[in-house]
């Protein structure tokens, strides 16, 4: 399957007050990633709060700046674009952010938020842009009576299904969907799930879903990529992930969702915090934590290590 989206040595780090101490500290949010999205599936990338994912997805829309590597679309490296080629890539690329509440303008009415994309990126009339949101309104489970109405009149999951709606009217090709029903009733959440994979189907869509559930990996994605501390440490398809895990953070991400890891309920708990993106472990990030750590861990970086020509790790228990 052709790539549609290629990352190759990212490096994307901050510069951070240091408080009362005075001076700035340097936040390595993502470190040296490399990852390919495959036209037309479904790519998700998990992980723990802080490990870098969002940041990773804003890069790759351009919200985030990154310090080195590129991030290829359709062989062509989006760091580079000028202010034209970087408008037409938004044509093709487009994001649907993790909290309806904050994402949708609450001055606008409905019909106003999904015009501005096509009135700013295109030359339609009037009469076919309203043509377009219609549909759009509509493929997204609401009605045209929505459009009348501003933001507060709706719950949490009909915000979403206009966000993605509003995603939608460009004809992307790619839709970066960030944490997308985290911040919606569980109730809800399986709906926003269907219709994500319905969308990806009738729209022949490459989606990379950035997310901490497992169960919603499991249902919707094609493959997964672990992310921990700015890296990512196992990539492979769903199934063989979630059958044969390798990684011991992998496998501590699963054991916390006993009904999917089959596991009977044992939890593997990791001890410690997250360690601080401001000053990162030498060797082996996940040295600090893991249970299976030994005496070369903490003294050299793992590479990606073959499992199957699809399933790759990074982790000396393999070598």
């Amino acid at each position: 399957m052709e790539n549609l989206l290629s990352i190759k040595d990212l490096y994307i780090e901050y510069k951070s007050n240091n408080g009362i101490l005075g001076g700035t500290k340097i936040i390595h949010a993502v470190n040296g990633v490399n990852l390919d999205i495959k036209k037309g599936e479904i790519l998700a990338v998990a992980g723990e709060s802080g490990c870098g994912k969002s940041t990773l997805a804003r890069a790759i829309i351009r919200l985030e700046q990154a310090k080195s590597g590129s991030i290829s679309y359709n062989c062509e490296n989006i760091l580079s674009l000028d202010k034209k080629g970087l408008k037409a890539y938004r044509k093709n690329a487009q994001m649907v952010f993790q909290n309806p509440y904050s994402s949708l303008n609450p001055k606008m009415k409905i019909a106003d938020t999904l015009k501005e994309p096509l009135q700013i990126n295109t030359d339609l009339s009037d009469e076919e842009i309203t043509e377009i949101i219609k549909e759009k309104i509509k493929k997204v489970g609401l009605s045209e009576d929505c459009l009348k109405l501003y933001p507060h009149e709706f719950s949490g999951g009909q915000r979403q299904r206009i966000a993605i709606a509003r995603a939608l009217v460009l004809e992307p090709e790619f839709i970066l969907a960030d944490e997308p029903v985290s911040a919606l009733d569980v109730s809800i959440q399986a709906q926003i799930i269907n219709l994500l994979k319905e969308l990806k189907d009738d729209y022949n869509l490459t989606f990379m879903l950035i997310t901490h559930d497992m169960s919603v990996i499991k249902y919707l994605a094609d493959r997964v990529a672990i992310m921990y501390l700015g890296e990512i440490v196992e990539i492979g398809k769903t199934e063989s992930i979630f059958k044969y895990p390798k990684h011991p953070y992998t496998k501590a991400l699963l054991s916390a969702v006993p009904q999917l890891s089959g596991n009977k309920g044992e939890r593997i708990i990791l001890h410690g915090d997250l360690p601080s993106p401001a000053k990162l472990p030498t060797g082996c990030p996940f040295h600090t934590r893991c249970p299976k750590c030994f005496d070369k861990c903490p003294l050299h970086k793992p590479i990606d290590i073959k499992i199957s020509n699809s399933h790759f790790v990074k982790c000396f228990l393999y070598e």
